[in-house]
C-alpha cells in the first residue's frame, strides 16, 4: 500500500511530558493519536523532516542507535532526561540519500545525529512504545522551496516501500509574537494555506513556492525552517489530495495552527 505523508505542527518543545502543556495541545495530541489508524498498517519506519536540523546538504540519520538533542531552553530539568528509544534505521538512510543523489542533490549521512523534539516529541504521541525505526532527514540550508520539493520528490518510492515521511514543523513560528498579537497573522496565513492545499495539484505547487506572497508570510515565518518540511511532504505526494488532520485557533491567546496529510 502506498503511505500517505504528512506536515504536522509539532508544538511546544516537551509538551507531552509537561501537564500544562499538554493540557494546551489536546487537540494536537488527538489528531497525532489518529495517524496509526489513518495509515493502516505499522510502518517499515518513520523518515522525519524536522524544522530543527539543517545542513549544508540534505543530511540522513544513520545512527542505529540515535542519541538524543534537548534543542530547547528554559524547561523543567528532567525534560533534559527524557529518552525516546526508537531504533534507527541506517540501511533505509543511506537508501533515502541514493534517492536524493540520484536527483542530482547534495546528500551525505550522519552517524552521529540524534532525535530531535521535531521527532521525537510527536512521535511519543503516535508511536508511543518507540518500537517502529526512525530516521531524519536534514533540511537543506537556504530553505529554498522549489529545492525541498525537489527532495520530496526524489524520496516518493519510499511511500511504496512502508516509510511513512513526516514533514515536522509548525504552520505559525514567530516565537517573538505569540499571545494576541499573533492572531490576525497566523488566521489570515491560516486561511491562506488552507486554500492552497485544496487547489489543483499544479496550482498548488506554484503556490508554495511562492510562499512569501500569502498574507503575513514573513511575519508568520521570519525564517521558514518550521515550514520547510511541508515542502517536502508535499514534494513527496504532490498530486495526493490533501487533508487538513488538525487545526486550532488561539493556541498561547492567539496562534491558528493546521496540519495536512497527503495521499
Amino acid at each position: 500500500m502506498r503511505l500517505p505523508t504528512y506536515f504536522i505542527s509539532h508544538g511546544g518543545g516537551p509538551w507531552p511530558w509537561l501537564p500544562d502543556w499538554r493540557r494546551r495541545f489536546v487537540n494536537l495530541e488527538a489528531s497525532l493519536a489518529r495517524m496509526p489508524d489513518e495509515i493502516g498498517e505499522t510502518p517499515r519506519a518513520v523518515l522525519v523532516v524536522s524544522g530543527h536540523w539543517e545542513d549544508a546538504s540534505f543530511a540522513a540519520m544513520s545512527a542505529p542507535r540515535p542519541p538524543m538533542v534537548y534543542d530547547y531552553f528554559g524547561f523543567p530539568p528532567e525534560t533534559y532526561e527524557i529518552v525516546y528509544p526508537a531504533p534507527g534505521a541506517p540501511e533505509l538512510a543511506a537508501r533515502a540519500a541514493a534517492l536524493i543523489r540520484e536527483a542530482g542533490l547534495p546528500t551525505r549521512l550522519d552517524e552521529t545525529r540524534g532525535f530531535d523534539h521535531g521527532a521525537f516529541a510527536p512521535l511519543f504521541v503516535i508511536y508511543p512504545a518507540a518500537d517502529v525505526p526512525v530516521f531524519q532527514l536534514s533540511l537543506q540550508s537556504g530553505y529554498d522551496p522549489a529545492t525541498h520539493m525537489a527532495a520530496g520528490r526524489a524520496l516518493a518510492p519510499l511511500r511504496d516501500e512502508g516509510i511513512l515521511i513526516v514533514g515536522s514543523g509548525l504552520s505559525y513560528h514567530n516565537l517573538q509574537r505569540f499571545g494576541p498579537a499573533a492572531r490576525e497573522p497566523s488566521e489570515a496565513f491560516d486561511q491562506w494555506l488552507a486554500e492552497a492545499m485544496a487547489d489543483a495539484p499544479e496550482r498548488r505547487r506554484e503556490k508554495v513556492i511562492g510562499w512569501e506572497a500569502a498574507p503575513y508570510a514573513r511575519l508568520c515565518h521570519p525564517r521558514e525552517d518550521h515550514l520547510a518540511p511541508l515542502f517536502v511532504a508535499l514534494g513527496a505526494a504532490e498530486d495526493a489530495p490533501a487533508t487538513r488532520v488538525y487545526h486550532d485557533a488561539g493556541l498561547f491567546g492567539g496562534v491558528t495552527a493546521s496540519s495536512y496529510r497527503f495521499g
